[in-house]
């Protein structure tokens, strides 16, 4: 095969080498998978303006996201599982990150733990919180986050309880997965990816074993993680964690303008526009079709993010362009680390990068902090 030129590429290339279970997990929405295609399809119905005869030269990508200085506006989205889309998968993937000078935000429901993220990266990254009943394993996240020198808390909101995944539930997902004939054969049939996991000693979920109360084995972490996300979470919940953190927050899962104005009173420090990738809520709208409206709505009091549905640079472009400050990548580069790890995720971000780059100056523009409506042709939101 000639190499990745798109994310289209690696995904074709991760499908190849990662177990169905687990490449699936990635590759899925809930239910119908409505809201997973439309995120996708409603960028495309995004049109931009092509500009000619203007001075092309001096291009800058540079950004800020909640005071950061960033590469480009995007960054890595908290995924679950990600160290079994590839060995040692987050560490790897904030590596890269690293490298290129944007934020990896690492999941409460990651393989490799935040200890292990922070060992093998010299700049803070960002984790991702999911808030359980137990609150006193809430506050143990907290306080190892803030040992790790994690420079932002995300708050996940928009799981509550978890929807429906058909093709989980098809496959028997699990971390590590079962040993079942069906398993089996899904990983014989991809031994570089068995030869990386037999190389790593991380294969369940790192944040919580041995960390939790009573959950020491694989058996009872099953039933706990059903049990432990509160469906009670409410706002209030937000500004304890505001108190417990003390430092840069940003709301995950905003995708309704009232919502967008609690999230805001809140005082965190910026809300993701997201519908957790059409992983939650089947036959909600796309999260690109909800920013303008939330923009609107609260843009001149917190910093607006988005993520679903990104999947180049063009993506990325129309984002900033409909009044994102920042964008997410899940999929992009999980696809990326399942077809090459670490060199995988590099390609994706570099991918983006380029198209990104050459786009932008396609619609006439040099730097992306000037970038506005003005580059778009036709916007149907």
């Amino acid at each position: 095969m000639t190499a990745p030129l798109t994310i289209a590429d690696l995904k074709a290339l991760a499908r190849r080498r990662v177990p169905k279970m687990f490449f699936e997990y990635a590759d899925s929405g809930s239910w119908t998978e409505g809201t997973y295609r439309a995120n996708e399809d409603d960028f495309a119905a995004i049109k931009l303006r092509q500009r000619v005869m203007v001075d092309m030269t001096n291009r800058s990508l540079k950004s800020t996201m909640i005071g950061h200085d960033v590469a480009m506006p995007v960054a890595l989205a908290p995924t679950g599982f990600t160290g079994m889309q590839h060995a040692d998968g987050e560490m790897l993937a904030a590596k890269a990150a690293e490298e290129f000078g944007v934020p990896f935000t690492l999941s409460t429901m990651s393989i490799c733990s935040i200890e292990d993220v922070a060992s093998v990266t010299t700049k803070p990254f960002w984790f991702q919180l999911y808030v359980m009943r137990d609150r006193d394993f809430v506050q143990n996240l907290i306080d190892r986050a803030k040992k790790a020198g994690c420079s932002a808390l995300v708050v996940t909101a928009d799981l509550q309880i978890l929807g429906q995944r058909h093709k989980d539930l098809h496959n028997g997902l699990s971390a590590p997965p079962k040993f079942t004939p069906k398993h089996v054969w899904q990983m014989a049939t991809r031994p570089q990816w068995c030869l990386g996991m037999l190389g790593t000693k991380r294969r369940t979920f790192g944040n919580i074993v041995g960390h939790a109360k009573n959950v020491s084995d694989l058996s009872s972490l099953g039933s706990w993680t059903a049990e432990q996300f509160d469906p009670r979470l409410s706002w209030k919940d937000i500004e304890w964690i505001k108190q417990q953190w003390g430092g840069k927050l940003i709301i995950k899962g905003v995708l309704d303008e009232e919502d967008a104005r609690a999230a805001a009173d809140t005082g965190a420090d910026a809300i993701i526009v997201s519908n957790h990738g059409g992983r939650q809520l089947d036959g909600a709208p796309s999260s690109i079709s909800m920013l303008p409206k939330i923009v609107a709505a609260v843009g001149d009091r917190i910093e607006i993010h988005v993520d679903g549905g990104i999947r180049s640079g063009q993506d990325v472009l129309k984002a900033v362009a409909l009044g994102a400050r920042g964008t997410y990548i899940g999929r992009p580069f999980l696809y990326g680390l399942g077809a090459m790890g670490k060199e995988g995720v590099d390609l994706a971000l570099s991918i983006i990068r380029k198209e990104l780059d050459v786009t932008m100056a396609l619609c006439g523009k040099r730097d992306i902090q000037a970038v506005d409506r003005s580059i778009l042709a036709h916007n149907p939101y």
